[in-house]
């Protein structure tokens, strides 16, 4: 697949997306989000929305060391799915927010609620780089380093379509958008497993009988509790990992605090949980048939792993080998794209959001739509930046590197919701930010020293733990009467 074709491809994107964007902005909106949306768009709009570039990348290449194991995080997705469902949604509702985290102020105080936004700023920041980051990698190597390119050109290149195409709509263009990543998500998936299997020489049947029996199909594991892959831990974590990630966090949540109510908003987000697994086993269909593939048809050595570097290149090395359709080239840009693109801009509206509302406080104050814009800008600014410097240091798997960063950060805001909710107790707001800082430091001391100590690896499970730390600091705050 040549440069000069998945520019095209790419370009076509943009244009679909530019084209949602304006239509969607006709009728002049609020780009904080309104109570419009019907359930169905909402529903739609939600069962890509968790799926970005690093999903579209790493989770088929995941299956060459860890099998189908990310299936019981999905498990767990569904429990916590419907835990958000019919605990926080009606919540948010009832609370009529803007911002998720203004119910940190009402319930704690201005610096509770300071250090939530604080710490979903840094948690989104940081997850949506390096999810985009992912992207900014394959489209180096199939766009920009053929044409001579460097890759900080190609990062601001892709983060200023990003920002301009977002930067009216707000939330109704990243529903709208998030629509389209939804069907062009499934059309990929579906297709490239078609084709791969094609490519093969196997048709549905065997491909079914292929899969099935492959080692690399394994979804369960119960042997080794001192393994990342092992059931109870990936599942337990899914389960809070999903809560903080989607039910404590602006980005995801903003889709569905746009429907009329939170009935017709529950509606939506169970009926998205369950296409969003199907699409998850789905990619890890792929991801074995793609493994197959090389292995019959690329590998030289037999060692997958080491001549691919990381497991992330998988699918763009079966892509741009020779004797693949042209057309699995174009299917894999698009959803690529899709996943990226949408999911990035996406964030940078949550991000606009939290940092005007929560941090300025300037939803209330004269010249908002100029500060939200300022505020736009600077969050694509610093998100350019941010990919930059993770492409220096990176040295782990992507999604992987995703989680980690999500469980020291996500950690203190699941804290703070937990207790919020489900203690009635008043607590030294002042102090609450040490509290807060501290919990992720401790989680860190504990995770090395387990290493070292016992060869234990915690694997998600770790925001479970910084969760429950930051807890015990917000009861040792309560005030006395």
């Amino acid at each position: 697949m040549t440069p000069f074709i998945t520019l095209i491809t790419i370009a076509g994107y943009f244009a679909l997306l530019f084209l949602i964007s304006w239509a969607a902005n006709r009728k002049k909106g609020d780009y904080f989000g309104n109570k419009e949306t019907p359930w169905i768009v909402s529903a739609i709009a939600m069962m890509g929305a968790p799926i970005s570039g690093v999903t579209f990348i790493s989770v088929p290449g995941m299956v060459v060391g860890k099998g189908f194991s990310y299936m019981q995080m999905a498990f767990g997705f569904i429990i916590g799915y419907i835990i958000i469902a019919y605990v926080l949604l009606p919540l948010f509702y009832k609370k009529n927010l803007v911002s998720i985290y203004g119910y940190l102020e009402e319930r704690f105080g201005g610096a509770t609620h300071q250090t939530g936004a604080w710490f979903f700023f840094v948690s989104k920041m940081l997850g949506a780089a390096v999810r985009f980051f992912v992207v900014c990698i394959v489209l180096q190597s199939l766009v920009f380093s053929p044409l001579g390119i460097p890759f900080w050109v190609n990062v601001i290149v892709s983060i200023a379509l990003i920002g301009l195409y977002t930067a009216q709509g707000g939330v109704k263009t990243v529903i709208w958008t998030d629509m389209l990543k939804s069907a062009c998500l499934i059309l990929s998936v579906v297709l490239g497993i078609i084709f791969i299997a094609k490519g093969l020489g196997i048709g549905f049947g065997e491909m079914v009988t292929t899969v099935a029996q492959s080692e690399h199909s394994r979804i369960f594991f119960f042997d080794n509790p001192s393994e990342g892959t092992y059931f109870w831990k990936q599942f337990i974590a899914g389960i809070f990992m999903v809560i903080a990630t989607t039910g404590l966090d602006q980005d995801m949540i903003q889709r569905n605090l746009s429907c009329k109510n939170y009935k017709d908003s529950q509606k939506g987000f169970i009926t998205s949980v369950f296409s969003q697994t199907l699409i998850i086993f789905l990619f890890l269909v792929l991801g074995v048939l793609l493994m197959l593939y090389y292995q019959a048809n690329i590998t030289t050595t037999g060692n997958i792993a080491a001549e691919l570097g990381t497991t992330d290149n998988l699918f763009g090395a079966v892509v741009a080998s020779e004797g693949m359709p042209l057309i699995v080239g174009i299917l894999f840009v698009v959803g690529l794209v899709a996943a990226a693109y949408s999911a990035a801009g996406s964030a940078l509206t949550a991000l606009t959001t939290a940092f005007t509302v929560d941090i300025l406080k300037a939803e209330k104050k004269p010249g908002l739509d100029k500060t939200r814009n300022l505020v736009h800008i600077g969050m694509a600014i610093c998100m350019g930046l941010v990919i930059i410097i993770f492409n220096a240091i990176n040295s782990q798997d992507a999604i992987s590197a995703v989680y980690s960063i999500a469980s020291y950060t996500y950690g203190p805001i699941l804290g703070l919701f937990a207790f919020g909710m489900f203690c009635k107790k008043d607590v030294r707001d002042k102090w609450v930010p040490a509290a807060c800082i501290v919990a992720p430091v401790i989680c860190y001391f504990i995770q090395s020293w387990l290493k070292n100590a016992y060869s234990y690896t915690m694997g998600f499970e770790l925001l479970l733990l910084n969760a429950v730390i930051t807890i015990i600091g917000l009861c040792i705050l309560i005030k006395k009467k």
